[in-house]
């Protein structure tokens, strides 16, 4: 793979020079407009541009009266893939999803259950046009029990944890469009705080089908990597960037690098977490951009519960199920919710060790749906694979009961001709807003008064007041939105044209 500065290498030197600055300007530039705006102070005003908010924490929110934030479960759906193949089984795991065209990818580990270093698992890909119905390509690339009639894509100790993503880096080379980190510590003494060799190695692919390492060497080797290791192209922040797994004071954790070229990479940073937020084991993190908010980072841990066993004739400790956390600089880290994101529910192999791990990534499987994917009877013969099911976007929300609620926003710039708002309604709720100068008065025609009740299920809703809903006349002006909620989510919003 060609790294977007190796490209340089026929340019003039005083060109390649300009070029470089140019480019290590428009990334500091960029991070730093991400840094501020996860920074500013809560009295200054916010220029959202035309960007999505979502309500998964407290970043837009002033005051509230009523209302609060409230996490959403999605909703459990198919089961898309029994995991029975003779190269697959009981340990099968580590799942990512991604769409590349017409076609969604899903990746992971095949494993009956051998060692973590055995040479024996290997990467699978399923494939699927519609999310639902995922089968088995014969890929004919590796032999598995004397035959390459399969679907495996690398066979060796990198199966392990082998994480693909789809690269979107606009300087990314064609022959290395699909990227992945997969790799182990040796086994010794404290190598689960990577003192012994070993590491993640860079892969690439033109098709993720026909797969390269990038270096002989690992490219990272400062972590305990034992679990799903994953990267992505951030846009927001202009870099790769890499959560990947580690041991702190014995607790299962995450820590993130980036890089600019997926070779190169930084020293790591620990997640961070407010005061009095409790120390728990994140197995893995599945951590990525928000769709269509690129700024928003979201993870979706499996939490790992160590000293519990609910089945008692199972041979291993621990209980599982997945949380759901937030970030807007990618190492401090919203815990509002403590709550399961998902639960076990009342499938007994779902209480055993390491199950209800989210796979990393989000497709859209339907117009404004989500499809997520959770793994479920890990150990058991029928290993599987579940879809979850969310409107976009709708992860958490500002909520109010019958009784009503209301909340108000930081100042905002106005940065769009109208509001949209993504929010649902029972039959008898309603959703009103209210432009406020900064002192809390309302605009004229902008007030409650001035706004019929706005009800259903929307996900790009225009806000309309009696006069209409253009609101060129206060582009550039800093206001407030006053959201007045009865029986009502609110859950994202945005400046629009």
């Amino acid at each position: 793979m060609k790294s977007p500065s190796s490209r340089l290498v026929a340019v003039p030197p005083c060109r390649r020079v300009s070029a470089l600055l140019l480019a290590w300007c428009l990334a500091a530039l960029t991070s730093a407009t991400v840094r501020s705006a996860a920074t500013t102070p809560k009295d200054a005003p916010l220029d959202l541009g035309s960007r999505w908010e979502l309500f998964v924490d407290s970043y837009l929110v002033a005051s509230t009266r009523g209302a609060a934030l409230r996490l959403h479960e999605p909703r459990k759906a198919e089961v898309v893939l029994v995991l029975d193949a003779p190269w697959e089984g009981p340990t099968s795991a580590y799942f990512s999803v991604l769409r590349d065209g017409d076609v969604i990818r899903l990746y992971y580990r095949g494993s009956v259950a051998g060692s973590d270093h055995s040479d024996n698992q290997v990467t699978c890909v399923a494939e699927s046009r519609d999310g639902i119905h995922f089968t088995r390509p014969k890929l004919g690339l590796v032999e598995v029990n004397g035959s390459k009639e399969n679907n495996v894509v690398w066979r060796g100790v990198e199966s392990h944890n082998f994480a693909s993503f789809l690269d979107l880096n606009p300087n990314c080379a064609p022959d290395a469009r699909y990227k992945a980190l997969a790799g182990l510590k040796q086994p010794g003494r404290n190598w689960h705080l990577g003192q012994t060799p070993g590491g993640l190695y860079a892969f690439a692919s033109a098709d993720g089908v026909n797969w390269r390492k990038l270096r002989s060497e690992p490219v990272m080797t400062q972590g305990a990597f034992d679990s799903l290791n994953l990267a992505f192209w951030d846009q927001a922040r202009n870099r790769y960037t890499c959560y990947s797994r580690i041991f702190e004071n014995k607790v299962r954790a995450v820590q993130s690098l980036h890089s600019a070229d997926f070779v190169a990479w930084s020293s790591p940073v620990a997640n961070r977490y407010d005061s009095g937020v409790p120390r728990e084991h994140f197995y893995t993190s599945a951590t990525l951009p928000c769709p269509e908010a690129e700024h928003l980072l979201v993870a979706f841990p499996m939490r790992f519960v160590t000293d519990r066993k609910k089945v008692a004739e199972h041979k291993g400790p621990g209980v599982s199920d997945a949380v759901f956390m937030s970030s807007r600089d990618g190492v401090t880290w919203d815990r509002t919710f403590l709550e399961a994101w998902v639960r076990p529910g009342p499938d007994q192999k779902n209480w055993t060790d390491r199950n209800n791990m989210p796979a990393w990534g989000i497709v859209e499987s339907a117009p404004g749906e989500w499809s997520m994917y959770i793994s479920e009877h890990y150990r058991w013969t029928d290993c599987r694979i579940r879809r979850l099911v969310l409107p976009r976007h709708r992860i958490a929300a500002m909520q109010a009961g019958a009784r009503g609620g209301e909340f108000t926003t930081r100042p905002l710039v106005v940065s769009g001709g109208r509001l949209v708002l993504n929010y649902a309604t029972s039959a008898a709720g309603s959703v009103q807003v209210e432009i406020q100068d900064t002192a809390g008065r309302p605009l004229p025609g902008f007030g409650a008064a001035d706004a019929p009740v706005l009800y259903g299920d929307e996900l790009d809703a225009t806000v309309r007041w009696k006069q209409g809903v253009d609101l060129s006349a206060l582009r550039g002006r800093t206001v407030q939105l006053r959201v007045l909620l009865k029986d009502a989510d609110l859950f994202a919003l945005r400046f629009a044209e």
